[in-house]
């Protein structure tokens, strides 16, 4: 497959290479992926600013993380499950439950709870099991949750298929295979 390049500063927008500098002052580097979301300040602009909403909703960082690697899993998205992989154990997981959560399962009741429906909204393309979603509300989730949860896939998904379109190169470590 071919692949995208991976821009230089001096091949984007003065707008993106600003979002460039804020997003390495933040995370102390700039990951490939979102350097290649530069090619478009507008799309880089609107990711970054859809991801900083919803990291201070309803959800914790773990279980950010954690629907995170579900949907990548669930998109095959060797990038984003390799820099979701690194930052879901820097929130507390260890190797074998960011594997058992990439099955959509997890050892915490309420976190298998939301991840089997984000796993199942993934899979079905926004679609919705009526029983998992019963026991999302019964775990104590409102409606609030409910259209965050949807919000955290749909971010994950475009960072999922602009993985897929560009094949930008892996700049985490490799998360292993499930199949």
């Amino acid at each position: 497959m071919e692949t995208i390049k991976v821009p230089t500063r001096e091949e984007v927008s003065p707008e993106s290479r600003a979002m460039f500098d804020h997003i390495t002052q933040k995370i102390g580097k700039l990951p490939n992926l979102y350097a290649v979301i530069g090619y478009s300040p507008a799309t880089l602009k609107g990711f970054l600013q859809f991801d900083s909403a919803l990291s201070s909703g309803v959800f914790s960082s773990r279980e950010r993380e954690a629907i995170y690697l579900v949907v990548s899993e669930v998109n095959e998205c060797r990038y984003c499950l390799a820099a979701h992989t690194v930052t879901a154990k820097n929130n507390g997981f260890n190797h074998d439950e960011t594997i058992n959560i990439r099955k959509g399962i997890s050892y915490e009741t309420r976190l298998t709870t939301v991840i089997r429906l984000a796993k199942y909204i993934a899979e079905n393309q926004g679609q919705v099991d009526p029983v998992l979603l019963c026991d999302f509300f019964e775990a104590g989730y409102n409606e609030d949750a409910l259209i965050e949860l949807i919000g955290l896939v749909a971010l994950r998904t475009f960072t999922n298929y602009v993985y897929a379109v560009t094949g930008v190169p892996l700049d985490f470590p490799e998360a292993i295979s499930l199949k």
